[in-house]
């Protein structure tokens, strides 16, 4: 019979440790309740149960300020419940007189939603809150349950704020949005219903950086005959921030 290696038994001591250990720490760490009803602590719903009800829930806000909910329903904040910014109501349920849920006052629960952050979806409303109105409050001007109404965005990057900054730092900074997009008059006041156009031609490109364009010597100039072949220029080249894909 061949003789064991030494190195395999060294190994096998380990292991044997490690599962003991390990069959050891799950008698003492995993609580006793644990799979009784699956795959959780099945004394946790009991705790949980005990907990203190903060929360009324939207329902309950509606049974009576409904001028509200109709209100909020056709606005863009219609899935933003009302706990959202007037905090837990369970007790004004109880006694609508005798607590009343506050009601914000500041700029800070906006800004949450509402300040810059490049990880937000296009056409989410975005400000930078420092320059934006300083040391105005946000429902000065915006109606929180109904805020596109009746106030305006007063330029694109109300809504189009990343774009905004990268072409504020780029060689199309002195672009207005409208030298390149169709911009319908309803867009400001129901940008969904009404979308820009974009260019559908490399054409369009070339009224500025074609060869024979009559714009400033200073502008980049292509072949556009050549130049990509027949490629869309914006296959390439980002336009709200050209320099990066050059």
């Amino acid at each position: 019979m061949p003789k064991i290696p030494q190195q395999v038994i060294s190994l096998g001591i380990l292991f044997l440790i490690a599962i003991g250990g390990f069959v050891i720490a799950r008698k003492f760490f995993i609580p006793h309740s644990f799979g009784l009803y699956g795959h959780y602590r099945a004394d946790a719903v009991e705790e949980i149960k005990k907990q203190e009800i903060v929360y009324a829930g939207a329902k309950a806000c509606y049974d009576c300020h409904d001028d509200i909910y109709d209100l909020k329903a056709q606005s863009y904040h219609k899935d933003v419940a009302c706990e959202v910014c007037h905090g837990p109501a369970a007790s004004h349920v109880e006694n609508p007189d005798g607590v009343l849920p506050p009601i914000p006052n500041d700029r800070k629960g906006c800004a949450i939603c509402h300040d810059y952050s490049p990880p937000r979806p296009t056409g989410f409303p975005q400000i930078i809150e420092a320059r934006h109105n300083p040391g105005k409050v946000c429902k000065s001007c915006h109606n929180p349950h109904n805020p596109t109404l009746p106030h305006t965005p007063e330029s694109c990057s109300a809504c189009h704020r990343e774009i905004y900054m990268k072409k504020s730092i780029s060689s199309h900074a002195s672009l207005e949005c409208a030298t390149c997009h169709t911009v319908p008059e309803g867009h400001l006041t129901s940008p969904r219903a009404n979308e820009v156009g974009k260019p559908q031609k490399r054409e369009f490109c070339g009224q500025c950086h074609a060869e024979d364009a009559q714009v400033s010597k200073d502008i980049l100039r292509i072949d556009l005959k050549t130049h990509g072949e027949r490629s869309l220029c914006w296959e390439c080249h980002y336009p709200h921030d050209p320099e990066t894909n050059t």
